[in-house]
């Protein structure tokens, strides 16, 4: 039954062609329609495959998916994952064209790869420091994922086979890690790759960001001006547009409305930061996204407190709703999914 269940649940992410994108000039308001709401979900782990069908995991170590055809579309949870007695806590989620992948966050570690034919648990790890934060892949056959640190460095693991064994970097190959500094799993947005290159964002007491110009094989650390200094600060979140022009938010979660040096945008491939809408809003976010084909200019950021927007690169922002969400991700450049603790939606922007 588990087989055939994860078959199905990857024809249902895979199986459909995307609608045309939508044109749209600046966006001054969003529709939100809610495809499942339960005051039992608590997600954070949301992606659009190829295809641009959704796909979702929850903290109760349940699965589940978008479903669209010309009548309905709804999301729906499909089966619920167990290793032994533990639940896993899913707070990342990756989807390549071969398979999809869910990652716990706290020890166990627990990695699962679902395939057309099989479900599997692919990568375990047991230390009392464990926490997984984040995934991604390059392509079908690598990935990363990262975490908190379990030694002197943060904890990376990587994949070459298609996700099939996971190995984790040794600390002699990393930077080393700052006292404090970890990362924050709030919307599976701390990785973020273009092409070879990838970013990844720290958080904490030190709040820096990590780049690797040749998926994963050697690192360098960047500096950032984000508000940094206690566990609760930091980057929660960063997006590139290209090579070379990136964002990141986050703030304090337990001060969401200040708005001091929460903001930050690079346009030399994340080796400078500048601080930008400084004291203006938004707040804390826990995910920030670029609106697709926009030539990074439009961005959308999302946390409980609220769906903010920019047309310009970050400089300012329009508040378009009180709606809470933890993470969003885009299917076109007016059309997103959205998700947060109790429900999942599908947000137009207009």
């Amino acid at each position: 039954m588990k087989l055939f269940i994860a078959s199905f649940l990857l024809v249902v992410f895979t199986s459909c062609k995307p609608k045309a994108t939508l044109k749209a000039k600046h966006i001054s308001n969003v529709e939100i329609i809610t495809l499942l709401e339960d005051s039992l979900l608590n997600v954070r782990a949301l992606e659009i495959d190829a295809n641009g069908l959704g796909s979702f995991a929850l903290s109760n170590g349940k699965i589940g998916g978008i479903l669209k055809n010309e009548f309905e579309e709804s999301a729906r949870l499909t089966f619920e994952l167990k290793h032994d007695t533990i639940v896993p806590n899913f707070r990342a989620l990756a989807v390549t064209n071969k398979a999809s992948f869910v990652l716990g966050i706290s020890s166990p570690t627990l990695l699962y790869k679902i395939s057309k034919d099989s479900l599997k648990l692919v990568y375990k790890e047991n230390h009392p420091k464990a926490f997984y934060d984040s995934i991604e892949f390059w392509n079908d056959l690598e990935g990363i994922a990262i975490g908190d640190p379990t030694d002197e460095c943060m904890s990376i693991i990587i994949t070459r086979d298609g996700g099939e064994t996971w190995v984790k970097l040794n600390c002699n190959n990393l930077p080393k890690a700052k006292d404090g500094e970890a990362a924050f799993a709030a919307s599976d947005t701390n990785i973020k790759i273009v092409g070879d290159y990838t970013w990844v964002a720290t958080g904490g007491v030190s709040s820096r960001v990590m780049y690797s110009p040749n998926k994963g094989k050697t690192w360098d650390v960047y500096e950032t001006p984000i508000v940094q200094g206690i566990s609760t600060t930091g980057m929660y979140s960063i997006d590139f547009y290209d090579e070379n022009n990136g964002f990141a938010i986050g703030g304090d979660y337990t001060k969401p409305n200040d708005t001091i040096a929460n903001k930050i945008r690079t346009t030399d491939g994340g080796k400078t930061w500048q601080v930008v809408a400084n004291a203006e809003g938004p707040g804390y976010r826990s995910c920030v996204q670029y609106v697709p084909n926009k030539q990074g200019k439009e961005l959308v950021a999302v946390g409980f407190k609220g769906i903010d927007y920019s047309s310009d690169a970050g400089n300012s922002w329009l508040h378009l709703s009180d709606a809470s969400f933890y993470t969003i991700r885009f299917l076109n450049d007016s059309i997103a999914y959205a998700a947060s603790n109790g429900r999942i939606s599908k947000l137009i922007f207009r």
